[in-house]
């Protein structure tokens, strides 16, 4: 299965604001780069504003983004948890993966990390501790921490959120039979590497690497979830579309091909490498 670039968030400013990029380990696949926003002030006024989280940003991308709005030393924010009186699930066991909820937080004069890393947790916690989220996921048999770490996978894997429903109905049909997830963004997030969709195959070797988050070798779901996900992501994680579906690939952008049989599953997969090798081919040479 091959990892794809989560979704942005649709921004939509005033006219007194504008957007400005920071260059924080921005993830570029094809023409979506998804990096840490500021809005910045117009005239006079050109301090950052607000700091905008994309959906599916890991916690280190969150505490660099943070650390550059704040023009804080890097590390400074992630040394900060300890100080935020974070709210986290027991579950958790203090790490905030998952909770730092993507979206537009304001920066007041007075605007600290441990501020931000809180508003985050809390809005995270009103949005999963809902009723219709807690229902949800007993409804799938899990619990609400259960169903925030499949929907970071989910975030991490659909190419649109068309395919987050059947993504999540892949996780849910591959722990039912007792299959491995096999996911490879669960991959890339125990290598600490970007999660590109249809761009970067991974490798055997990067399959056997020794981390509870492979899910190549772990059976079930990682300890924690991979990244921090939207209420899209939650909702299909919660609300899996119906189906027998136990495979899928990303051929290539816009064509996510899913199927329970293996042997077709083969095929799409050998179709996604030689639009690789194809892709390989017409890229300009570097100077």
């Amino acid at each position: 299965m091959q990892t794809n670039t989560p979704s942005r968030n649709s921004i939509r400013l005033t006219r007194r604001g504008r957007l400005a990029l920071m260059a924080t380990g921005a993830v570029v696949a094809g023409t979506a780069v998804a990096v840490p926003l500021l809005i910045i002030g117009e005239g006079e006024d050109s301090r950052p504003t607000a700091l905008v989280i994309p959906e599916g940003w890991r916690a280190s991308q969150v505490y660099a983004a943070v650390d550059k709005a704040l023009a804080l030393p890097a590390g400074t924010t992630k040394k900060s948890l300890a100080k935020a009186h974070v709210k986290l699930p027991n579950d958790a066991e203090g790490n905030p993966e998952g909770y730092l909820f993507p979206g537009t937080y304001p920066l007041h004069k007075g605007t600290t990390p441990e501020k931000l890393l809180s508003a985050m947790a809390d809005t995270a916690n009103r949005k999963f501790n809902g009723v219709p989220v807690a229902a949800g996921a007993q409804r799938n048999a899990m619990n609400v921490y259960q169903a925030v770490t499949i929907a970071s996978i989910v975030q991490a894997e659909a190419s649109t959120e068309a395919d987050m429903g059947k993504v999540a109905r892949v996780i849910f049909n591959r722990l039912e039979r007792g299959m491995p997830l096999q996911m490879d963004s669960t991959v890339t997030y125990a290598l600490d590497r970007p999660t590109l969709h249809a761009k970067v195959a991974g490798t055997k070797a990067d399959t056997k690497v020794d981390s509870p988050y492979n899910s190549y070798r772990r059976m079930g779901l990682p300890p924690t979830p991979i990244g921090n996900p939207g209420e899209e992501a939650l909702r299909a994680a919660i609300n899996p579309t119906p189906g027998d579906w136990l495979y899928f690939v990303t051929v290539k952008p816009g064509d996510t091909r899913f199927t329970a049989n293996f042997e077709e599953h083969r095929r799409n997969v050998a179709e996604f490498n030689a639009e690789q090798r194809k892709a390989k081919q017409t890229e300009p040479a570097k100077q």
